[in-house]
Order: structure tokens, then sequence, then C-alpha cells
């Protein structure tokens, strides 16, 4: 009997997954995937010259280097990555499912990003979202910035340790949060309430921020599925944030809340 097509192309994707890689570049990225334990590596160049700044971690990873003349870097980069002489193929991160990273912490916070697809962007949240104390950043499977090797970079070596969990359906995922206590809160420049004033006596709660991309912002559907609409408060009323400097806000906002 032959395979419905929808299934076909499941069974297509899958392996497409199972074969993926990604290039990182750059010293801080290669030196820490190269000492994370849960990253799959593959291949890794090097000039003589990043050879010697990484010694310790190539050593630490247990990897052969392939020793490249600095004039003719093979990497498959594009031409504009500041490699530093480093790149690494690697295998994505699995972080597991969001219930892997929503449970577990005592008082937990999320990001969460609506059609975010700048990897520089998402590189400086998930910067922020170690730094600041967040459990996960949880992105869209599509129309969300993949794991590459920009992003990486970015975030410089925060991709390594903070989970980036990627869902089909956002809206679902807020569902599903919400089920397990979570207060989850959406960014929008025109809501009624701040931050501030959406956490007052909510100490006891989980939260999840949910940022949408510059322009746009959040689409309706996950609009209307947040538990409340909050803002920054900006002086005067003046101007907007970029998006990764206003999820690195809203989680020093909440941080006494957790």
């Amino acid at each position: 009997m032959k395979k419905p097509k929808w299934v076909v192309q499941k069974e297509q994707s899958k392996k497409a997954d199972a074969a993926a890689t990604v290039w990182l570049f750059g010293h801080h990225a290669v030196r820490d995937a190269l000492v994370n334990p849960n990253r799959i590596k593959v291949r890794l160049i090097v000039t003589l010259n990043a050879q010697n700044k990484l010694a310790d971690a190539i050593e630490a990873a247990g990897i052969t280097p392939e020793v490249v003349d600095a004039r003719k870097f093979t990497a498959p980069l594009d031409p504009g990555s500041v490699h530093q002489g480093a790149a690494l193929e690697v295998k994505p991160l699995e972080w597991g499912n969001l219930a892997d990273v929503a449970i577990g912490a005592e008082n937990p916070r999320l990001i969460l990003l609506d059609r975010v697809t700048d990897p520089h962007n998402v590189g400086a949240i998930l910067r922020s979202a170690e730094v600041l104390g967040a459990s996960a950043v949880i992105g869209m499977r599509h129309h969300a910035a993949p794991e590459t090797g920009a992003l990486a970079k970015t975030a410089s070596g925060a991709l390594e340790r903070q989970p980036y969990v990627r869902v089909r359906n956002l809206a679902d995922a807020i569902i599903e949060l919400q089920g397990m206590g979570y207060l989850v809160l959406g960014l929008d420049g025109e809501a009624d309430h701040t931050i501030e004033t959406a956490l007052q006596g909510g100490k006891e709660r989980p939260i999840a921020l949910v940022l949408g991309a510059e322009g746009p912002g959040l689409r309706q559907k996950t609009r209307e599925t947040c538990d409340m609409l909050v803002r920054i408060d900006a002086h005067a009323g003046f101007g907007s944030l970029n998006v990764s400097n206003a999820a690195a806000i809203a989680l020093y906002a909440s941080k006494d809340h957790a």
C-alpha cells in the first residue's frame, strides 16, 4: 500500500533534521561548543593562531582539527562572517520539549518569541536570558531564527547553556503553560499596565514573557491567548525598543518575582 503524501513528507523532514548540521564560528562560540559535552562535534577547521588560542578546548573535546592557511580558510561560511580563524561543524542541540524546560526551577521565567526571525536578536536574547536567570527561550519552529553561526556568535556562548526550544504553534504553547500555572504576559507598547503592576502580588507564580517581532509586534491570536498585555514604562512615552533590549528589560523588571 502506498504511503500517503503527508506521511512521506514527514519522514523526509525527520531524515533531513537528523542529517542537519550547523557551522559555528568565532573564538567564543567555538570554544563554548567544544567544551559542551552535550554538543555533537563533526568537524573543526582552524588556523594555526586559532588552534593555539583554543588548544585547551580542543584537547577537552578530543577532536582533531584541520589546520589551514589563514589566507585559504575553507569552512563553508558566508563571506562576511567574522570567524577569527575558527569554525566548528556541529549537530543542533536537543533541549527536549516545552515541559522539559518549563518545569523544574523553583520560580521559572520563560521568554516566548512570536516570529522573531533575526538571528542577532535571538542571540542577544539568549545572552540576556542566561545573565538574568531565565529558564529558557521559546521560539517557533517556523518563522523564527534557527540555530546558526550568526546566532551563536551573538549569543557569545549562551547558546550552549541557555535552552532554546522551538514549538510548532505559539498559542498552543501559551495554553500549555497556562495549564502549568504560568502567568503569561504579552509585551505591547500600548498596553494599560506596566510589567511591575501586572506582577504585584504574584510572586508565587511562574512567569512567561511574550515578545513579538519589531514592527508588527504580537500577532492577534497571540495577544488574545496571553493572560494580560503589559508595557515597559518608557520615559515620556517616546520611541520604542529593539526586541532584544525589550527582552532584557522585561526580564530585569520581573527578576524580583523569580
